[in-house]
Protein backbone atom coordinates (compact mmCIF):
# COMPACT_ATOMS: atom_id res chain seq x y z
CA UNK A 1 0.00 0.00 0.00
CA UNK A 2 2.99 2.55 1.21
CA UNK A 3 4.11 1.54 -2.99
CA UNK A 4 1.05 2.65 -4.27
CA UNK A 5 1.03 5.77 -2.56
CA UNK A 6 4.85 6.45 -3.33
CA UNK A 7 4.42 6.21 -6.54
CA UNK A 8 1.17 8.22 -7.03
CA UNK A 9 2.66 11.07 -5.27
CA UNK A 10 5.71 10.96 -7.33
CA UNK A 11 4.45 10.52 -10.67
CA UNK A 12 3.59 14.79 -11.20
CA UNK A 13 6.07 15.77 -14.00
CA UNK A 14 8.15 18.60 -12.39
CA UNK A 15 8.97 21.10 -14.71
CA UNK A 16 12.03 23.72 -13.63
CA UNK A 17 10.17 26.81 -14.16
CA UNK A 18 7.18 25.82 -12.35
CA UNK A 19 6.06 24.96 -8.36
CA UNK A 20 3.86 22.16 -8.11
CA UNK A 21 2.44 20.97 -4.44
CA UNK A 22 0.26 17.85 -3.60
CA UNK A 23 -1.59 16.53 -0.85
CA UNK A 24 -3.11 13.18 -0.79
CA UNK A 25 -5.73 11.22 1.09
CA UNK A 26 -6.35 7.67 1.73
CA UNK A 27 -9.52 5.83 2.91
CA UNK A 28 -9.42 1.84 2.83
CA UNK A 29 -13.33 1.21 2.77
CA UNK A 30 -13.58 1.85 -1.32
CA UNK A 31 -11.13 -0.08 -3.58
CA UNK A 32 -10.73 3.00 -6.70
CA UNK A 33 -7.93 4.93 -7.96
CA UNK A 34 -8.69 8.24 -8.23
CA UNK A 35 -6.23 8.68 -10.73
CA UNK A 36 -5.29 7.11 -13.81
CA UNK A 37 -1.61 6.40 -14.45
CA UNK A 38 -1.55 5.95 -18.24
CA UNK A 39 2.14 4.12 -18.32
CA UNK A 40 2.38 1.78 -15.12
CA UNK A 41 1.85 -1.74 -15.76
CA UNK A 42 2.05 -4.33 -12.67
CA UNK A 43 1.24 -7.57 -11.39
CA UNK A 44 0.20 -6.09 -7.92
CA UNK A 45 -3.48 -7.15 -7.12
CA UNK A 46 -5.26 -3.80 -7.84
CA UNK A 47 -8.72 -4.63 -6.09
CA UNK A 48 -7.23 -4.77 -2.34
CA UNK A 49 -5.59 -0.92 -2.98
CA UNK A 50 -7.09 1.60 -0.75
CA UNK A 51 -8.85 4.62 -2.22
CA UNK A 52 -6.19 7.48 -2.84
CA UNK A 53 -6.96 10.60 -3.67
CA UNK A 54 -4.02 13.29 -5.44
CA UNK A 55 -5.03 17.06 -5.57
CA UNK A 56 -2.34 19.42 -6.99
CA UNK A 57 -1.98 22.82 -7.49
CA UNK A 58 0.49 24.43 -10.16
CA UNK A 59 1.57 27.92 -11.28
CA UNK A 60 3.55 28.57 -14.18
CA UNK A 61 5.66 30.85 -12.79
CA UNK A 62 5.52 31.66 -8.95
CA UNK A 63 8.64 34.34 -8.94
CA UNK A 64 6.50 36.75 -11.31
CA UNK A 65 4.05 39.02 -11.21
CA UNK A 66 2.00 40.76 -14.20
CA UNK A 67 3.91 44.25 -14.01
CA UNK A 68 7.60 42.62 -13.56
CA UNK A 69 8.91 43.19 -17.05
CA UNK A 70 7.25 43.84 -19.94
CA UNK A 71 9.09 41.84 -23.22
CA UNK A 72 11.31 43.41 -25.12
CA UNK A 73 10.66 43.27 -29.16
CA UNK A 74 14.49 42.86 -30.93
CA UNK A 75 14.38 45.40 -34.10
CA UNK A 76 13.37 43.70 -37.36
CA UNK A 77 14.61 44.30 -40.58
CA UNK A 78 12.20 43.84 -43.57
CA UNK A 79 13.94 42.27 -46.74
CA UNK A 80 12.73 42.64 -50.45
CA UNK A 81 14.42 40.31 -52.98
CA UNK A 82 14.37 41.48 -56.99
CA UNK A 83 14.07 38.55 -59.37
CA UNK A 84 17.00 38.96 -61.82
CA UNK A 85 14.86 38.66 -64.87
CA UNK A 86 11.07 40.47 -65.69
CA UNK A 87 8.46 38.56 -66.07
CA UNK A 88 6.10 38.44 -69.23
CA UNK A 89 3.88 41.16 -68.17
CA UNK A 90 7.92 43.68 -68.03
CA UNK A 91 7.76 43.45 -64.05
CA UNK A 92 10.64 42.17 -62.13
CA UNK A 93 9.09 39.72 -59.45
CA UNK A 94 9.82 40.22 -56.14
CA UNK A 95 9.90 38.03 -52.99
CA UNK A 96 9.78 39.16 -49.16
CA UNK A 97 11.38 38.13 -45.75
CA UNK A 98 12.16 39.80 -42.67
CA UNK A 99 14.75 38.65 -39.88
CA UNK A 100 15.76 40.05 -36.63
CA UNK A 101 18.61 42.23 -36.91
CA UNK A 102 22.28 41.46 -36.17
CA UNK A 103 21.14 37.40 -36.73
CA UNK A 104 21.32 35.73 -39.37
CA UNK A 105 23.23 36.08 -42.80
CA UNK A 106 21.92 36.90 -45.51
CA UNK A 107 22.71 33.50 -47.35
CA UNK A 108 20.71 31.77 -44.58
CA UNK A 109 17.55 34.39 -45.44
CA UNK A 110 17.43 33.80 -48.50
CA UNK A 111 17.42 29.91 -48.03
CA UNK A 112 15.35 29.78 -45.55
CA UNK A 113 12.83 31.71 -47.33
CA UNK A 114 13.53 29.53 -50.89
CA UNK A 115 14.39 32.49 -51.80
CA UNK A 116 16.72 31.41 -55.38
CA UNK A 117 20.23 32.51 -54.63
CA UNK A 118 22.29 30.58 -57.10
CA UNK A 119 22.84 30.72 -60.95
CA UNK A 120 22.42 27.43 -62.33
CA UNK A 121 26.26 26.65 -61.93
CA UNK A 122 26.39 28.07 -58.36
CA UNK A 123 23.77 25.46 -57.60
CA UNK A 124 26.32 22.73 -57.67
CA UNK A 125 29.69 24.73 -57.29
CA UNK A 126 29.40 26.87 -54.28
CA UNK A 127 31.23 26.47 -50.83
CA UNK A 128 28.50 26.15 -48.97
CA UNK A 129 28.56 29.07 -47.57
CA UNK A 130 32.29 29.57 -46.49
CA UNK A 131 33.03 32.51 -48.63
CA UNK A 132 35.64 30.64 -51.20
CA UNK A 133 33.74 30.65 -54.33
CA UNK A 134 31.80 34.15 -55.04
CA UNK A 135 28.97 32.65 -56.00
CA UNK A 136 26.30 34.19 -53.86
CA UNK A 137 26.73 37.58 -55.41
CA UNK A 138 23.57 40.40 -54.52
CA UNK A 139 22.98 43.95 -55.49
CA UNK A 140 22.51 45.71 -52.17
CA UNK A 141 19.65 48.60 -53.95
CA UNK A 142 18.56 50.21 -50.54
CA UNK A 143 19.71 49.72 -47.06
CA UNK A 144 23.42 49.50 -47.61
CA UNK A 145 23.88 51.13 -44.27
CA UNK A 146 21.71 48.14 -42.51
CA UNK A 147 24.28 45.80 -43.16
CA UNK A 148 27.90 45.06 -42.00
CA UNK A 149 30.83 46.62 -43.77
CA UNK A 150 32.29 44.42 -46.59
CA UNK A 151 34.82 41.87 -45.16
CA UNK A 152 38.11 41.05 -46.59
CA UNK A 153 36.81 37.83 -48.68
CA UNK A 154 34.34 40.33 -50.13
CA UNK A 155 36.93 42.83 -51.13
CA UNK A 156 38.96 40.15 -52.42
CA UNK A 157 36.62 38.40 -54.78
CA UNK A 158 34.69 42.00 -55.77
CA UNK A 159 37.30 44.26 -55.84
CA UNK A 160 36.40 45.43 -59.67
CA UNK A 161 32.61 45.27 -59.36
CA UNK A 162 30.59 47.97 -57.78
CA UNK A 163 29.98 49.03 -53.83
CA UNK A 164 26.64 47.86 -53.89
CA UNK A 165 27.58 43.95 -54.88
CA UNK A 166 28.07 41.94 -51.81
CA UNK A 167 28.49 38.59 -51.18
CA UNK A 168 25.12 36.97 -49.07
CA UNK A 169 27.35 34.25 -46.90
CA UNK A 170 29.47 37.77 -45.91
CA UNK A 171 26.48 39.87 -45.38
CA UNK A 172 25.27 39.97 -42.03
CA UNK A 173 21.40 41.82 -41.87
CA UNK A 174 21.35 44.34 -39.32
CA UNK A 175 23.32 45.01 -36.42
CA UNK A 176 21.35 44.36 -32.72
CA UNK A 177 19.90 47.70 -32.74
CA UNK A 178 19.21 49.19 -36.11
CA UNK A 179 15.53 48.35 -38.25
CA UNK A 180 14.62 49.28 -41.72
CA UNK A 181 14.58 47.70 -45.05
CA UNK A 182 17.08 46.89 -47.32
CA UNK A 183 16.00 45.66 -51.21
CA UNK A 184 18.11 43.07 -52.75
CA UNK A 185 18.40 42.16 -56.61
CA UNK A 186 19.60 38.78 -56.71
CA UNK A 187 21.92 38.10 -59.64
CA UNK A 188 22.83 41.21 -60.50
CA UNK A 189 25.38 40.18 -63.56
CA UNK A 190 22.27 38.83 -65.45
CA UNK A 191 20.37 42.26 -65.03
CA UNK A 192 20.89 44.33 -68.46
Amino acid sequence: MAGATSFLSTSIPQYPSSSCSTSSSSSSRNSRVATRATSFSSSYNWNKLVNHTISFSCSANPSSSPSSAAPTTKPLIELQFIGPKPGEDGSYPLDRASAISGEKLLRNIMLDNKIELYAAYGKVMNCGGGGSCGTCIVEIVDGQELLNERTDTEKRYLKKKPESWRLACQTIVGNKENAGKVVVQRLPQWKK
